[in-house]
């Protein structure tokens, strides 16, 4: 996947987050081989092409909160999409202990070998 743009790196680890868990933009940077590049993973979110099936919805601040203005579009269609997988939101925001995915060793090693 070396010859893969950033965007395209981060839509690809994305894509692998479980039905039911989210990631923070900064482990998705770093799962994509992006170290410190959290901005960046939002940056990518606004430009994925609409062919393209890339769970937006799964991404949360660190702390488990939905990065939307409370009560915006987006804000309400990203909680009611984590709502149909099980997740739970209260307040606007995730637990991350419950809720955050964490690969395991074949996926680190053989599906987000960038």
């Amino acid at each position: 996947m070396s010859d893969f743009t950033p965007a395209e790196r981060i839509w690809h680890t994305i894509r692998m987050i479980p039905a039911g868990n989210v990631a923070a933009y900064g482990q998705i940077a770093d799962l994509s081989g992006l170290p410190g590049r959290a901005r960046l993973v939002g940056r990518c979110l606004k430009d994925v092409p609409q062919n393209e099936p890339v769970p937006w919805y799964r991404v949360v601040r660190s702390n488990g909160q939905i990065a939307f203005p409370v009560n915006s579009k987006l804000a309400n269609e990203q909680i009611a999409r984590l709502l149909e997988e099980g997740v739970l939101v209260i307040n606007h925001k995730i637990k991350m202990k419950c809720y955050q995915w964490q690969p395991d060793l074949p996926t680190l090693l053989y599906q987000l070998d960038f």
